[in-house]
């Protein structure tokens, strides 16, 4: 499978760990806004990140993705079908793209993505506006996540994935878990971090990373 994007991404890194959780080889391209790749356009007409090309069929954006590899290759399912668990999936991938992303990804784009990758600069007020609204959200994840097992539970999902990879990216601008501060997310983070496909897709990431954060 062709993953458009890059692993700094946690919706990149999402599609990425749930793949590998699945035993789905794959391999990066590169991808996302202003490219004129016409491979990876027709993958994701919206020119965002990340995008698919699966043995010919194509999908953006990583729930959908998420959704979709999870139903064409089942095992291990990642998304339940209970139905109680499986909206409570929904709920954690939609709170960690858009309630925690949103408020970290102002953080990571003006202090990360736009001045060392971009080359665009940054507005310092809006990462200002990202860090006065992440507490908010990490202390209330704090509250809510359990004392052990996963978000669903006592079986690893879609939920866990998702709101683990939004905290690796927050990792690279300084808002990364504080075990101190937040034990019982780093004791669940750190469980995480223990499965073999996050840690594979983490040491591919790493080759880049370093590379990134020297500039």
């Amino acid at each position: 499978m062709k993953l458009y994007g890059a692993l700094l991404s946690p919706f990149v890194r999402k599609v990425a760990v749930v793949a590998t959780e699945k035993g789905i080889s794959w391999d990066l391209a590169r991808g996302g806004p202003g490219s004129t790749d016409p491979e990876f356009l027709a993958a994701s007409p919206l020119g965002k990140i990340p995008a698919i090309d699966d043995d010919g069929f194509t999908l953006a954006d990583s729930t959908a993705i998420a959704f979709y590899l999870d139903a064409q290759y089942p095992q291990p399912r990642l998304i339940p079908d209970d139905a109680k668990l499986r909206a409570k999936a929904v709920f954690w991938d939609e709170f960690a793209d858009t309630v925690l992303g949103a408020s970290g990804l102002k953080i990571l784009f003006n202090r990360l993505v736009g001045p060392k990758l971009l080359k665009v600069g940054g507005d310092e007020a809006v990462a200002l506006q990202g860090e006065a609204e992440l507490p908010r959200w990490v202390d209330w994840f704090e509250n809510e996540v359990p004392d052990g097992g996963w978000l669903l539970g006592d079986a690893f999902s879609l939920a866990d994935i998702a709101v683990a990879s939004t905290f690796r990216t927050l990792a690279y601008v300084g808002h990364g878990v504080d075990a101190d501060a937040r034990p019982r997310t780093a004791a669940w983070y750190a469980r995480v971090a223990q499965r073999p496909a996050w840690a594979g897709v983490a040491e591919r990431e790493d080759v880049v990373a370093k590379r990134i954060m020297a500039l």
